[in-house]
């Protein structure tokens, strides 16, 4: 099979094949099929600690995708496994800026405490590697604490995002514009 991906994709002959018997135990392969079977994912017997140092900016973990089914339905979360290795030599892997915006405007909608988020600017470190500044203007329920509803925000954002995609983030500035205060 390998070789016939290897063909049809242009690639030179496979010089060396490395099996799963060579590198994984028979109670891991199980475990592996079983999660493929039941769950739809594909599990690499590597630690995910052992990769993740090296791969920030690659996804691990699987992304999940948000996804509308028409104006006014609520938004479901279809999921995509992607791996792809630093030696790739594929071309640029790049994530869009929307998939980071809308992270923080879907952990927006489920915080009580955040009544619309007003601006989002995500920006990216030169050598795309080392991870994303985010930017965020929002504005807030009356009622609550700011700092302790901005940390809370910006904990789950970061957490989140590194989850999700695998990109680290370097800085995050939350500035919280206004207070909305809805009159009864």
């Amino acid at each position: 099979m390998v070789a016939k991906i290897a063909k049809n994709l242009g690639f030179p002959e496979i010089s060396e094949t490395i099996y799963i018997q060579d590198v994984a135990t028979e109670e891991e392969m199980k475990t592996a099929r079983n999660i493929r079977v039941t769950e739809g994912k594909h599990v690499i017997p590597v630690p995910t600690f052992a990769i993740k140092k090296d791969f920030s900016g690659f996804l691990l973990d699987p992304l999940q995708i948000f996804k509308s089914t028409g104006k006014g339905n609520k938004p479901y979360i279809a999921e995509k496994s992607i791996i792809r290795p630093t030696f790739s030599y594929i071309g640029n892997f790049q994530i869009s800026d929307n998939v980071f915006k809308q992270i923080i405007e879907y952990i927006g909608e489920k915080l009580e405490e955040i009544y619309k988020i007003h601006r989002i600017i995500i920006k990216k470190n030169s050598d795309y590697n080392g991870g994303i500044y985010i930017y965020i203007e929002v504005i807030v329920e009356f009622g609550y604490n700011i700092l302790s509803t901005m940390t809370k925000f910006k904990t789950k954002i970061k957490k989140e995002i590194e989850r999700l995609t695998s990109m680290n983030v370097l800085d995050m500035n939350i500035i919280v514009k206004s207070v909305h205060y809805e009159v009864k």
